[in-house]
């Protein structure tokens, strides 16, 4: 062969490869020599402390993970009927997505929820809605998450209110809520309080779910909606661990013991598209996690030390250009999960970049999700990964950027702190705008948007939400607010703000409240006229 066409074939496709745009290096080839300089004892077995390649030593060979489809819209009947279609369907975790109304504490009938009822979640203003939301579903036999987190202690305990009037004790409840406060200020911004009273809420719930809810995760510590806001993978694992920190911290100034809550503390991460990256910062997350709560806090249980997550293919991904290969990103995205050892799982619709998903679009998200489970073979070992060097060598590099970052949030005071002087948000900012840069000038390939674009895409179905949805919800509200028992509900949301202005643990008088049929928004209200309402800084 001649030179000059060896020299050819040797030629690559870029300059330099990384993982993302913001991402690590990547060489052509790795082997041992790669990982002579890496601290390699934290690899060990799977269910052996530091965790990094499972937290249980069987993975899924003696459970699978949770398939848990994110779903909500509407009404709280259309809502119902999809979720008892996703259980028919073999779905073996229900997941709430509530409305921005709900979110944000306002009632349907409020002038800031008018054109937002039911559409990007379902609307729930009362204990009346919440009882209906599972009608025929039993509360005290199945696994729930609510993505809730401002108004998070009144839907916990409308839950609570819901699965008692169906004869459950609040100590078989299973699941999970959101609760994670601080990520709020950071990338999502449904807030509604300020930091100092929204931490006091957060570690109401931790408390009394320590006490109460033994099979209950207080919090979800959430990353997922930093890396949809543009944070890279090792910002996503740094400023998630970063925050988990500050939530253990203030359960310990409240007098706790860690290993009185800490076991059920878990976490949400993002999948991305880039396979090997994601499995990688899985494992790092463990790593982590596992030698903070050992080392920093003195935890003693080792159900205290696992980093218990779940997961959710990554929605900024998805294009509404040839939304079908969403299928393909969808399932890239969920394999990566299952080979990062996740607990639980949703997959997104592959028409959710233009509308929220029909039933035939949810369906084929959970059946990627089934078909990987038992037809693909990665359940079949723990970490089948594991060792390879380049996973092994990119593990590390997670792992040591994102210390990186809690060393420097740790400077500043901890990840209030940073989130105060904007330091988070700036960090995500620059890699969502070099991102788009890329993708804008084409050294990121987006497939159908940037390159390998097709013209005249048929319109695919889309699921919509009328104004009728609206209209029954506010007859519904107003006709409840005219038959409760007025006097009785002025009374307790009087108790809600005076406990708000004391020490006492608020999740006993919300439960009081919603079973009196106050509302989410007269609750939120009562709790404004004590903390106020939060306006976010200019910190660009």
């Amino acid at each position: 062969m001649s030179e000059t066409k060896k020299t050819k074939e040797l030629r690559e496709r870029k300059e330099e490869f990384r993982t993302t745009v913001d991402g690590f290096v990547v060489n052509r080839v790795y082997t041992s020599a790669d990982l002579e300089e890496l601290n390699q004892e934290g690899i060990g077995l799977p269910g052996e402390y530091p965790f990094t390649r499972h937290i249980m030593p069987s993975g899924y060979r003696s459970r699978l993970w949770t398939m848990r489809q994110y779903a909500g819209f509407g009404t709280v009947e259309e809502t119902n009927e999809r979720y008892k279609y996703l259980y028919e369907q073999g779905q073996t975790g229900f997941s709430v997505a509530f409305h921005l109304p709900t979110q944000e504490g306002y009632d349907s009938d409020h002038p800031l929820a008018t054109g937002e009822v039911g559409k990007c979640g379902v609307a729930v203003d009362s204990f009346e809605d919440m009882e209906r939301l599972w009608l025929g579903i039993p509360l005290a036999e199945v696994s729930t998450s609510m993505t809730i987190n401002a108004t998070a202690p009144i839907m916990l305990a409308l839950y609570i209110a819901a699965a008692e009037k169906q004869g459950a004790d609040v100590s078989q409840l299973r699941g999970t809520v959101q609760n994670d406060i601080l990520k709020e200020y950071i990338a999502r911004n449904t807030y509604i309080f300020g930091p100092t009273p929204s931490m006091r809420l957060v570690t109401d719930i931790c408390a009394y779910c320590a006490q109460n809810m033994p099979n209950w995760n207080s919090i979800s510590i959430s990353g997922y909606h930093m890396r949809e806001a543009g944070a890279t993978a090792a910002q996503e694992a740094g400023f998630t661990i970063a925050n988990g920190v500050a939530y253990v911290q203030a359960m310990i100034d409240r007098g706790m013991e860690v290993d009185s809550f800490a076991p059920r503390f878990s976490f949400f991460f993002a999948a991305y598209t880039n396979l090997l990256e994601e499995v990688a910062k899985f494992r790092a997350l463990r790593r982590i996690w596992a030698r903070i709560m050992k080392e920093r806090f003195g935890a003693k249980n080792p159900r205290s030390m696992m980093l218990r997550f779940h997961v959710q293919t990554d929605g900024f991904t998805l294009t509404e250009q040839q939304p079908l290969n969403n299928v393909v990103r969808v399932t890239l995205q969920a394999l990566a999960a299952v080979l990062g050892g996740c607990q639980s799982l949703h997959t997104n619709s592959f028409d959710e970049a233009l509308a929220l998903p029909t039933e035939e679009a949810v369906q084929v998200a959970l059946r990627t999700q089934q078909i990987i489970a038992h037809e693909s073979g990665t359940a079949d070992t723990v970490d089948p990964l594991g060792g390879a060097y380049y996973i092994e060598w990119l593990t590390s590099q997670i792992e040591n950027k994102a210390l990186e970052y809690i060393d420097e949030i740790d400077r500043m005071g901890g990840a209030l702190k940073a989130i105060e002087r904007g330091y988070i948000q700036k960090e995500i900012s620059y890699s969502a705008y070099n991102y788009q840069r890329a993708v804008d000038s084409g050294g990121q390939v987006v497939v159908g948007v940037n390159q390998f674009v097709t013209q005249d895409e048929p319109e695919p179905e889309i699921l919509e939400i009328g104004v009728e949805t609206e209209r029954k919800q506010v007859e519904r509200l107003k006709r409840l607010k005219r038959e409760r028992n007025n006097q009785r509900v002025n009374e307790v949301l009087g108790r809600v703000r005076d406990v708000a202005r004391s020490s006492q643990n608020i999740m006993p008088v919300l439960v009081e409240a919603v079973k009196a049929y106050a509302t989410v928004g007269e609750i939120s209200d009562a709790l404004r006229d004590v903390f106020g309402e939060y306006r976010e800084p200019n910190i660009l």
